[in-house]
């Protein structure tokens, strides 16, 4: 029997983690990663494994020189923890293997550190090396030539996790997407051609959640919708699971922005559980959009993005988004639009970050080819490896620092938080099906869960926060919210977690403008760089 250790490098702070906010939580990190319970699912049986996950716990080194082989998995943004790792694990003279994101897109930059390298989706491949491995017939690299089968795959290992560490718990159920963003590696990794794990599938893991104790769920599809026909009869499925467990798990996602043209799958999408969708709107300039082939983002029949977002909303779904500049059409004046924008479309949540050209894209191919990629010492002082043509690094930085300055300026946030939630009257429609008239006890249960919830956070968000005039205004916003939503607890309890996400928020803002003029923080680094990234590499299978 081997001991084998599967390692998760910690991030570094950014927009995406919410690392400000996670002790008011209670929490260590967000979410884990979703390849890391899968990967141990896949290993044969006959060997002892252990995931180590660096961002709700430490390395110990010495524990991992013990092992027969630790195996490596990590996005672009983990590189120099990466990096660390292994330099640090072949010193010791250990085993390792290395796979994910990074290792796909960048495997010259690992590929001298490790024994084994793994790119692409490796559920076929990495079974088959630790078989080849126990005989001493391993290859040096692996790459999985076809896509996999999703209703193939095992069962995740949620009972290696150390869930309770978690704000979420993080599941896959389809990889590709049918669009042809220029930026973005998912046609890359995943495919143009959406694939599902099966019903079956599925409801077990919606099983394993629940007896996991963990109640919010990230489905981390790069779009869920990709596949609409495949994945309604999916929806109603979920939709009856949850109606027999008292709905006792909440899901969020990540779409595209034609799930406002579907009435069907809004409302299917709503009997599942889903309160929040993550959208990649990235632009409100549509020759932006056009330049970066979002054309799914430009159907002049289906409305404004606007008109979609808020025909979303009034579906009972929270929009969050994406945002990027700094693409070949952005002018200084793109910085300008931004806030009206967000503020008419009424999404507290807005992740901006700078255009960057990620190895393998359409992006990366073009810019290299006209000579304008960066990737030196600009690189870091800009925070991105794009070299602008609408304005310079130094103002695309600049514009950058003054648009989030703008976003997250506390009235700004509140404005478009309260705009939806407070006098948008704006209900989650998993909170008005007709099930719960009929499930009374259920409902009341769940009701107390969340009033004791928002009265701990709102306890720990005046406590807690530094900036005592800060901490005021968030009582009072959260005093705000009780007194004119008082019977939706549910509400209330999402207001309290969005009031300490702009703690978060607030707190990067604040590291950004103290780097006006110089080089951008790592926090937003991470996030550009991960605007296009993890959307789908989160759950990349690769070891």
């Amino acid at each position: 029997m081997a001991d084998i250790v599967i390692v998760n490098p910690r991030f570094g702070t950014s927009f995406w983690g919410m690392e400000h906010c996670m002790r008011m939580l209670g929490k260590k990190a967000n979410l884990p990663v979703a390849c890391l319970p899968l990967l141990a699912a896949l290993v044969p049986p006959g060997h002892n494994v252990t995931i180590i996950d660096e961002n709700v716990e430490d390395l110990d080194f010495d524990r991992l020189a013990r092992a027969n082989m630790v195996c490596v998995t990590g996005m672009s943004v983990q590189g120099g923890r990466v990096l660390e790792i292994l330099t640090e694990l072949k010193a010791r003279g250990v085993f390792t293997v290395i796979g994910g994101p990074m290792a796909t897109v960048e495997p010259e930059a690992v590929e001298h550190l490790a024994d084994v390298v793994f790119v692409g989706e490796a559920d076929v491949t990495w079974p088959q090396f630790i078989k080849e491995w126990e005989v001493g017939r391993h290859a040096r690299r692996y790459e999985q030539l076809e896509k996999t089968d999703m209703a193939t795959l095992p069962r995740p290992r949620l009972d290696l996790l150390k869930s309770s560490r978690y704000m979420f718990g993080s599941m896959q159920i389809s990889r590709g997407c049918p669009f042809t963003c220029e930026f973005c590696d998912i046609i890359v990794t995943f495919g143009r051609k959406p694939r599902l794990k099966s019903r079956e599938q599925v409801l077990a893991e919606l099983d394993s959640y629940y007896r996991e104790g963990i109640d919010i769920v990230f489905v981390v599809d790069d779009n869920l919708i990709g596949n609409k026909k495949a994945i309604k009869p999916l929806l109603r499925d979920i939709a009856k699971w949850q109606e027999e467990h008292a709905y006792a798990l909440t899901l969020f996602t990540e779409a595209s922005l034609d799930l406002a043209e579907d009435d069907e799958l809004m409302q299917l999408m709503g009997q599942a559980g889903f309160q929040s969708v993550f959208i990649g709107i990235e632009s409100p300039d549509e020759a932006s959009l056009k330049e970066t082939k979002k054309y799914q983002n430009v159907r002049e029949r289906a409305g404004t993005i606007v008109e979609r977002v808020q025909r979303i909303q009034e579906n009972g779904l929270d929009v969050w988004c994406g945002m990027i500049v700094g693409f070949d059409n952005d002018k200084p004046q793109a910085f300008d639009v931004l806030p009206g924008f967000l503020s008419r479309a009424r999404i507290a949540n807005a992740l901006i970050g700078l255009l960057h050209a990620i190895p393998t894209t359409p992006l990366y191919d073009r810019l290299k080819a006209e000579g304008r990629l960066n990737t030196g010492e600009g690189n870091d002082t800009y925070g991105t490896n794009v070299i602008p043509l609408g304005m310079s690094p130094a103002m695309l930085r600049d514009g950058l620092i003054g648009v989030t300055e703008q976003c997250y300026s506390t009235d700004a946030y509140f404005q478009r938080l309260d705009a939806l939630f407070i006098e948008g009257k704006f209900k989650f429609a998993v909170h008005q099906l007709p099930y719960w008239r009929t499930h009374r006890i259920a409902w009341a249960k769940r009701c107390a869960a969340n009033y004791i919830k928002f009265a701990v956070l709102t306890r720990r968000l005046s406590r807690q926060v530094a900036d005592r005039e800060l901490a005021k205004r968030y009582l009072t916003q959260l005093r705000g919210a009780f007194a004119k939503r008082p019977l939706e607890p549910q509400l209330l309890f999402t207001y309290a977690i969005k009031t300490a996400m702009h703690h978060h928020y607030a707190t990067i803002t604040q590291e950004l403008s103290a780097s006006r003029g110089g080089t951008i923080p790592e926090s937003v680094r991470s996030f550009s760089r991960r605007s296009a990234t993890a959307r789908g590499s989160a759950s990349t299978k690769a070891a």
